[in-house]
């Protein structure tokens, strides 16, 4: 059987003879953006708030994107949650591993063990060392989108099938 990824809808038209069909960008899907990109930043900062309340699963692709930096310095990414927007988890929900270069990265945020978690926010912590200025700059965006409860079940049997 061949696996058919659609990215930008639900369905090509003559293909539903090949395969099991993804769907990655459903339009009642989350598809948002945690950091605008292209952000630069030189302090801690938090990025906007994000619902996710309406989502249909509680697992997101959270895609880190490094496209400017200066030498010696080190970018923490993570992100928080919360239930009303006025009280944030006091530790991160999840976090990208300390950063130095330019890349992209990405990192599962899975919402199932905190359902009390309806918004969400990316926050950013940079440091520099070294020769030089001591304050840092990075550019960088993230973005954010739901996985399809079906793309999970099927990685999942997957990984099952493979131990």
């Amino acid at each position: 059987m061949i696996d058919v990824f659609i990215f930008d809808g639900c369905g090509p038209v003559g293909c539903e003879n090949l395969g099991r069909i993804f769907c990655y960008n459903h339009p009642a899907m989350i598809d948002t953006v945690l950091v605008a990109e292209k952000t630069v930043v030189s302090a801690k900062g938090d990025g906007p708030t994000v619902d996710v309340s309406g989502a249909t699963s509680r697992v997101f692709l959270v895609s880190l994107e490094i496209t400017k930096i200066i030498e010696q310095e080190a970018l923490d990414l993570s992100v928080y949650g919360s239930g009303d927007g006025a009280a944030w988890s006091p530790k991160a929900i999840a976090a990208f591993p300390q950063k130095f270069y330019c890349e992209q990265s990405p990192l599962l945020l899975d919402l199932t063990a905190h359902p009390d978690v309806k918004l969400v926010r990316a926050h950013w912590e940079v440091a520099r060392w070294g020769r030089g200025t001591e304050t840092p700059m990075f550019e960088f965006g993230v973005t954010m989108k739901e996985v399809p409860a079906n793309v999970l079940r099927e990685a999942t049997a997957e990984a099952k099938a493979m131990v």
